[in-house]
């Protein structure tokens, strides 16, 4: 059974530069079962073409060479009535075979607001009904069955059971001596002979005699190898006073304001796939955050300012480029190029200038979390895992959309939180004081 069975036919936009990716696209929403109304080159477009087809959603292949034109394009593609879907214009052209009829699939859900995206033939076709009432008790399976067969069993095992009686130590065993007759079995002690009355009393040896000294004034414990004169002028020089009036304590390190440096930051990492993840993840999340966001995907040339473009689209939080020696504010969704990390001063974050990138452990993990999408670079695992045993929440994305599970499996598989971009930004949102 087609999408288009059970769902009504959706018109649809593309807009892809001519060559495979566009092609790819166009049957994917074929067998989407959507209705192609338009199909052009967004670097051609004008705006009012777009608006006169009157699409329902947009399909858009992302790559550089059209971020201009969608800049131009932006005022009918903000409209709230149009659904916007974003590719990559390198996976498309190269998604082949299953892997092309599973986004497909999926194109499909997003384009019928469904969440079927299992191949045909997968259906249940019997579900299982809870009924009311308890569980049946063995007891009560049990309640009519025969006992004739366990009384003959018993009856033959009767003479292989020890009998009762009273326990006969071995001949060879001789049994413990108890405290009482040990201590019947001792010798008694010899009787004293009392003295005689009129006895004369028994005589003290005489004292030791005492040896004489002589005159002990001049004793002394350490041999005084110095004279008389300087023992006396020693004697004369009196201590020196302790002077109380200097003394003074030492000033304690008085608290230090962070300033507008917030405490710990949300560190959303993403590779192959991220893009169309971290626009559901973004969007998610409401403008009224407590916490910051900072967004590490490595992109091929390193074109952050249009993924900044890209973010601000659908973020309702402001999307910055990182610079280095700035503050990590809150309410701001910061995008971190290849050498820029992260380091904690004066009790707030604070970006720097880092050749390694964005460190895991540099983060505070009692005011911080960790998100990895579709992408992620699995390297950074154990260091993720490290610092959710220190407190962090750390999350992965799962479902269809995530082309490149490696890293959010890892987490998953460890206890971690799990869930589609969307449902994690609505955590994230519960636990950093957002209104959704």
């Amino acid at each position: 059974m087609s999408a288009s069975d059970s769902h009504p036919l959706l018109s649809v936009a593309l807009l892809a530069r001519d060559g495979a990716a566009r092609d790819r696209l166009r049957d994917a929403l074929g067998h989407a079962g959507a209705r192609l109304v338009f199909e052009g080159d967004p670097n051609t477009l004008e705006p009012q073409a777009l608006r006169d087809a009157d699409p329902g959603a947009v399909l858009i292949a992302l790559e550089p060479a059209i971020e201009d034109a969608l800049e131009r394009l932006d005022p009918v593609l903000a409209s709230p009535s149009l659904t916007l879907i974003f590719d990559e214009a390198d996976l498309a052209a190269r998604r082949d075979g299953w892997e092309a009829q599973r986004w497909a699939r999926h194109l499909a859900a997003k384009l019928h607001g469904h969440q079927d995206v299992l191949p045909p033939g997968s259906e249940q076709d019997h579900l299982l009904q809870p009924e009311p009432g308890l569980p049946t008790t063995p007891a009560q399976l049990h309640a009519d069955a025969p006992l004739s067969f366990h009384v003959r069993e018993a009856f033959d095992a009767a003479t292989e059971v020890p009998a009762d009686g009273l326990y006969q130590a071995p001949s060879g065993i001789r049994e413990p001596m108890s405290l009482e007759e040990a201590l019947a079995g001792l010798p008694a002690p010899p009787e004293t002979v009392p003295a005689p009355v009129n006895a004369a009393p028994p005589v003290a040896p005489p004292p030791l005699p005492v040896a004489s000294f002589g005159d002990h004034s001049s004793w002394s414990l350490v041999d005084d190898h110095g004279t008389p004169a300087a023992a006396s002028v020693a004697a004369a020089v009196p201590p020196p006073a302790f002077d109380s009036e200097r003394l003074s304590l030492v000033a304690l390190e008085a608290d230090v304001d962070p300033g507008s440096a917030a405490p710990g930051a949300v560190l959303v990492l993403a590779g192959i796939g991220g893009p169309d993840a971290l626009r559901r993840l973004l969007a998610g999340l409401p403008a009224t955050l407590a916490a910051p966001v900072l967004v590490h995907m490595r992109l091929d040339g390193g074109r952050y300012g249009n993924l900044v473009k890209q973010m601000a689209r659908v973020s309702a939080l402001p999307v910055v480029l990182a610079e280095a020696a700035q503050p990590v504010e809150a309410g701001q969704v910061y995008i971190l190029s290849d050498d820029i990390g992260v380091t904690v001063h004066n009790r707030g974050l604070h970006f720097v200038a880092d050749a390694h990138g964005v460190q895991v452990g540099a983060l505070p993990p009692a005011h911080s979390a960790v998100v990895l999408l579709s992408g992620a670079d699995a390297s950074q695992v154990d260091d993720v895992l490290a610092l959710a045993v220190a407190g962090a929440w750390v999350a992965g994305q799962v479902g269809e959309g995530c082309y490149d599970p490696t890293a959010a499996n890892a987490v998953v598989a460890a206890g971690m939180e799990a869930g589609e971009p969307q449902q994690l930004a609505q955590v994230i949102a519960d636990r950093w004081g957002g209104d959704t």
